[in-house]
C-alpha cells in the first residue's frame, strides 16, 4: 500500500472558493476513479492557505493506472482548469505506511479483490 499526498496552496481569498468546487464537483469526478480518498485538510496553523489530500493505493502501478484513467475523463478535463487557476503551488509525494502504521488495516486492495472483500463485509451483517 502507497498514500499519495497532494498539498496545494490555495490563491490568497479562494479557499472557500476551491473548498466548494471540489465539494459540489471534484470528488464525484475524482472518487469513482481514484478510490480510497484517506482524507482532505486545511490548515490552521504553520503555512496558512494549504490544502492537504491523502489518496491511498494498493500499489504505485495501481495509481499510475488509476491517475492516467483520470487524466482522460472528459470531466475531469473539463473541470480542472476551474480548479487550477485557484491553486498557487502543487507539492505532491508519495508515502509508504510502516508495518505498523494504522493504516495498513485500511489499505485499499485490488479492484478484484475489493469487490469480494465488500461482499463479505455486506453477508457478516
Amino acid at each position: 500500500m502507497i498514500v499519495e499526498e497532494r498539498i496545494y496552496r490555495i490563491r490568497n481569498g479562494c479557499m472557500s472558493q476551491y473548498l466548494n468546487l471540489v465539494r459540489t464537483e471534484g470528488l464525484a469526478i475524482q472518487q469513482p476513479i481514484l478510490g480510497h480518498l484517506v482524507g482532505y485538510f486545511t490548515t490552521d496553523i504553520g503555512p496558512l492557505s494549504q490544502v492537504t489530500h491523502l489518496w491511498a493505493y494498493p500499489s504505485l502501478d495501481e495509481r499510475a493506472r488509476r491517475r492516467a484513467s483520470l487524466a482522460q475523463d472528459k470531466r475531469w478535463q473539463a473541470f480542472i482548469p476551474r480548479l487550477s487557476e485557484l491553486i498557487e503551488q502543487a507539492e505532491n509525494r508519495i508515502l509508504i505506511p510502516t508495518d505498523f502504521s494504522p493504516l495498513t488495516a485500511f489499505a485499499p486492495q485490488a479492484p478484484q479483490a475489493t469487490a469480494v472483500k465488500e461482499s463479505w463485509e455486506k453477508s457478516r451483517d
